[in-house]
C-alpha cells in the first residue's frame, strides 16, 4: 500500500530497531557499510549521505521485509547470510543499510531499511523489477539453506495484487473483491447501458469514464478499474457487446441502494462480525481514555507554564527593586530570561514526551 508522502529513514529505523516493551519483540540488529557503530549514530550518517543527492525526486529510502514461513527459526549466521545475499541481489550491496530481525510474529521476519543513495557516488539505485529478482533469490536462499518452499511468482498484478495484499495483511475486504462477491455477475448479465447503470446503483456503485477505459467508484471515492473486475467489463469488451458507452443518466444518489460497499473485515469461514465490534469497542474506548490523557497532559503543561512565567515574573521585580554598588542589571534580567526558556523547552520536551507515550504502538 502505497504513501503519498517520501518515507524517512530515521523514523522507519527508529521503528524496526524498537523493542515497543516486548521482551520477544526485537533480535539480531545489525548495521552495514556505515562508519558509525551505533544505530543513532548510523541515521545521522545516512542522512547525511541522502542530503549530498539534491537531484533525485523519488524516495531514498528502501524498505524490505523478508519473512519466513512459520515455525521457522534460522541461526545468527543464516539471518546474516540471506540479508547480505538478498541486498546484493537488488544491487545494494554496497550501500548503507539498518536491519532488525523480529520475533513478535508466528513468522520470523528480518525488516531492512536500506539508503537508496549510494555512500561514495551519491547517486540513487532503483531496482530493476525487483520482485522478480526477489522471487529468483528467495527460491535461491531455500534451496541453499534448507528452508521450506513457497511460492514467489506473483499470479496477480496491479491494482488486482494490491487489493489482495490489503484483504490478506489488513484484513478489510477490497472494493475489488467486494465487488467480485456481490455483484459481478449482475454487471455481466446487463443488456444495455442503462440496464448496467441499474445494477451500479443498486450496488451502491458508479461507471465511469476515465482515461481511455472505464473505473467503478464506491461512495467513499474508492476506484477499481472495470477491467480488473473482469475482462468483459473492459470498455472495448463492453462496447462490442451493448454499443458506444452511455453515461449514466442519473445521479446515483437518487435510486436506494440495497447494498454499498465498506470497509468492513474480509468474510471467513469463522464468524468474526462479533469479535470486530469488541474490537471497534475496544478502538472507541482507547480513543477516548487517549483524548483524556491528552488534555491532562496539556493541562499539567499549560500550569507549569504559568508557573514558570510567574515565579520569572517574580525574579524580574527583585531585580528590579535592587539597589546595590557593583550590580549590573542588565545581567540579571538575561539570567532570568534564560532561566525562563530553559523552564520553557523542559516542559515542552516532557509533554511532548507524553504525547509519543500516548501515541506509541501498544
Amino acid at each position: 500500500m502505497r504513501s503519498l508522502g517520501k518515507s524517512d529513514f530515521a523514523g522507519l529505523a527508529d521503528y524496526i530497531t524498537d523493542e515497543q516493551e516486548k521482551t520477544e519483540r526485537l533480535g539480531l540488529v545489525q548495521v552495514t557499510n556505515c562508519e558509525a557503530g551505533t544505530v543513532k549514530a548510523a541515521i545521522s550518517e545516512v542522512l547525511a549521505t541522502q542530503h549530498m543527492n539534491t537531484r533525485a525526486k523519488g524516495d531514498k529510502t528502501y524498505h524490505l521485509l523478508v519473512s519466513f514461513r512459520a515455525g521457522e527459526k534460522p541461526d545468527a549466521d543464516t539471518l546474516k547470510a540471506i540479508e547480505e545475499r538478498i541486498c546484493a541481489g537488488l544491487g545494494y550491496g554496497e550501500h548503507q543499510r539498518i536491519s532488525a530481525v523480529h520475533h513478535d510474529t508466528d513468522n520470523l521476519h528480518i525488516h531492512i531499511a536500506i539508503n537508496k543513495i549510494h555512500p561514495t557516488r551519491h547517486t540513487m539505485h532503483e531496482p530493476y523489477y525487483p520482485h522478480r529478482a526477489l522471487a529468483e533469490l528467495c527460491t535461491a536462499l531455500e534451496r541453499d539453506y534448507g528452508l521450506e518452499r513457497d511460492n514467489h511468482e506473483p499470479r496477480k498484478r496491479g491494482a488486482e495484487s494490491r487489493a489482495a495484499d490489503m484483504e490478506r495483511h489488513a484484513g478489510i475486504e477490497s472494493l475489488l473483491g467486494w465487488v467480485r462477491r456481490e455483484c459481478v455477475s449482475e454487471m455481466q448479465s446487463a443488456q444495455s447501458w442503462t440496464e448496467l447503470h441499474q445494477v451500479m446503483r443498486e450496488n451502491g456503485l458508479e461507471l465511469r469514464e476515465r482515461a481511455n477505459g472505464l473505473v467503478i467508484a464506491a461512495p467513499d471515492g474508492t476506484l477499481v478499474k472495470a477491467s480488473t473486475v473482469a475482462r468483459d467489463l473492459s470498455k472495448p469488451a463492453l462496447e462490442a457487446r451493448l454499443g458506444p458507452f452511455e453515461a449514466s443518466p442519473e445521479r446515483q444518489a437518487q435510486t436506494k441502494a440495497k447494498r454499498t460497499y465498506q470497509k468492513d473485515p474480509v468474510r471467513m469461514r469463522v464468524n468474526t462480525v462479533e469479535l470486530y465490534a469488541k474490537y471497534k469497542a475496544e478502538q472507541k474506548n482507547l480513543t477516548a481514555a487517549r483524548a483524556e490523557a491528552l488534555a491532562k497532559a496539556k493541562r499539567r503543561r499549560d500550569r507549569a507554564i504559568e508557573d514558570a512565567k510567574r515565579s520569572n515574573r517574580l525574579r524580574r521585580a527583585t531585580v528590579k527593586i535592587v539597589d546595590g554598588k557593583g550590580i549590573n542589571k542588565r545581567v540579571l534580567y538575561s539570567q532570568a530570561s534564560t532561566a525562563l526558556r530553559t523552564s520553557l523547552d523542559a516542559i515542552n520536551k516532557e509533554y511532548t514526551k507524553e504525547r509519543e507515550q500516548l501515541y506509541k504502538r501498544p
